[in-house]
C-alpha cells in the first residue's frame, strides 16, 4: 500500500494528499463554519508534485482521505543522455532515468534528492 488515510482536518499545509490518484502538495485550506444542518467544509488548493496542475477540492473536515507515503531519497548522476539523466539509489543501488530539468546543472558523480511516490520519481526542487 503507498497511502495512509487522514481525516481533512487533521492535514496541513506544506504536507501531502492523494487527488486523482495524482500525488499533491497542499497549498492552502480554508475551512467554513458548520451550517445550520450540515457540518464544517475544507477547501483545499493543491498542486500536483509530478504534473505541476493546480486543483481545489471541497470535502467534510471529517471526511477520510488519502495521503499518499512520500519517500525522499538519494541517487548518484551516473550519465547525462539528451534530455535524461541516469541515476542510481544510493541505499537499493537501482538505477533509473529521469527527465533532466531546464536550468539544473548536473554532473556525473554528483548526489541529487529525489522524490519517489506511487511508483514515480522525480528529482527534488520541480513542481
Amino acid at each position: 500500500m503507498a497511502w495512509t488515510q487522514a481525516e481533512v482536518r487533521e492535514l496541513k499545509e506544506g504536507r501531502y494528499m492523494l487527488v486523482d490518484d495524482e500525488p499533491c502538495r497542499i497549498l492552502s485550506i480554508q475551512t467554513s463554519k458548520p451550517g445550520k444542518h450540515g457540518e464544517a467544509k475544507a477547501r483545499l488548493d493543491v498542486m500536483g508534485i509530478f504534473d505541476g496542475a493546480k486543483r481545489s477540492v471541497v470535502f467534510p473536515v471529517k471526511h477520510k482521505v488519502q495521503v499518499p507515503l512520500i519517500s525522499k531519497r538519494t541517487a548518484q548522476v551516473l550519465a547525462l543522455a539528451g534530455d535524461e539523466v541516469q541515476l542510481m539509489d544510493m541505499e537499493t543501488y537501482e538505477t533509473f532515468n529521469l527527465p533532466r530539468q531546464e536550468g539544473v546543472t548536473l554532473t556525473p558523480g554528483q548526489e541529487v534528492p529525489y522524490l519517489s511516490a506511487m511508483g514515480k520519481r522525480q528529482l527534488q526542487g520541480s513542481g
